[in-house]
């Protein structure tokens, strides 16, 4: 699959960009376990324009993550247009546009998925974006507002003519946030428009191997977005690698890996920020990592292990659950 002239090989795995989630060093451990390319958190184009210092840290890139996409988000052309250029100058490999946040911070005044309620102006963004970079622009977007204007087919062809080089689809309506199941059938039919011709990503519900090789084969979508489901478990992508390569539907990653990942994620998240914050930061990875699920009377060491404000004391929770209590499971 190629976007513009970014190869990222048959049947890519892509991380979907997070807020709070997809920093710099997640980002490269993606990479490291799988990932074929990997997203930026949310760039707000408004405080990105301001200089505000928790933005612009967002555009540093460590150039063995590559391929990557910084992703921004507004609701007027001006300063998306203005936040593009200052992106640009950051040299990912991508700028995607975000079309597809149904948090109400961002949907709610207009920006993210709030733009399906204003398609014209969505589009006029998107060409005005494409005019002022030389960059590829990509759009992250989903199916409609709500259930009675799912709009994508015919939106993703309109995206298309502006100029995009490359078009993500999560398969659910803003109304719908993250309940009930994705649409994959939706995101197929947007695959089956012989209009389209640049490089469709299906993302929603992607948490297995099976789950990623069943959107490429039965869905014929050319990539795939993987978002919760690496959140605290980034060895996904090399198990899923393994499914749609066709290797086995599941290569199980050992524990021992698994503590490594982890802990070095706490390390880092400490060593980029600081002690107390970015232990703050991690917990939720660590709160929604299937390493600590299916535990016996595992609450009371959960809330220790997510009330820990120093690494020391969180390093040594974390081994009492990989010496103690998982091996005594056995």
């Amino acid at each position: 699959m190629k976007i513009g002239s970014l190869d990222l090989g048959e049947r890519p795995l892509m991380l979907a960009p997070m807020e709070d989630v997809t920093d710099r060093s997640f980002r490269l451990i993606c990479r490291e376990q799988g990932a074929d390319m990997v997203y930026s958190e949310f760039v707000s184009a408004d405080a990105l324009i301001r200089n505000i210092n928790a933005t612009t840290r967002k555009l540093t890139i460590d150039e063995r993550e590559r391929p990557v996409a910084i992703q921004i988000y507004g609701r007027e052309v001006e300063p998306m247009v203005e936040a593009a250029k200052i992106v640009e100058q950051a040299h990912p490999d991508i700028l995607d546009i975000n079309f597809g946040c149904p948090v109400k911070k961002v949907a709610g005044k207009g920006a993210g998925a709030g733009m399906l309620r204003d398609i014209p102006k969505l589009i006029e963004i998107t060409a005005a974006v494409v005019k002022a970079v030389n960059l590829p622009v990509t759009v992250k977007t989903r199916l409609g507002w709500d259930h009675n204007s799912r709009v994508i087919v015919t939106l993703a062809e309109q995206l298309q003519d502006v100029g995009i080089a490359a078009l993500t689809v999560h398969g659910r309506t803003r109304s719908q946030m993250y309940t009930g199941e994705a649409d994959w059938e939706m995101i197929a039919r947007v695959k089956e428009n012989p209009r389209l011709v640049i490089p469709l990503i299906g993302n929603g519900d992607i948490t297995s191997g099976a789950r990623a090789r069943e959107a490429f084969d039965r869905y014929g979508v050319d990539g795939v977005m993987v978002g919760r489901a690496a959140i605290g478990a980034p060895w996904i992508f090399r198990e899923m690698r393994a499914a749609v390569n066709g290797e086995a539907d599941s290569i199980p990653v050992s524990e021992a890996t698994m503590f490594a990942l982890i802990r070095r994620q706490i390390e880092e998240s400490i060593d980029r920020i600081d002690e107390y914050r970015g232990i703050l930061h991690i917990r939720r990875h660590l709160a929604a990592s299937p390493l600590f699920k299916g535990i016996p009377n595992f609450r009371p060491v959960r809330i220790a292990m997510l009330r820990a404000t120093t690494r020391a004391e969180l390093m040594q929770i974390l081994d009492h659950i990989e010496t103690a209590i998982l091996p005594a499971l056995k």
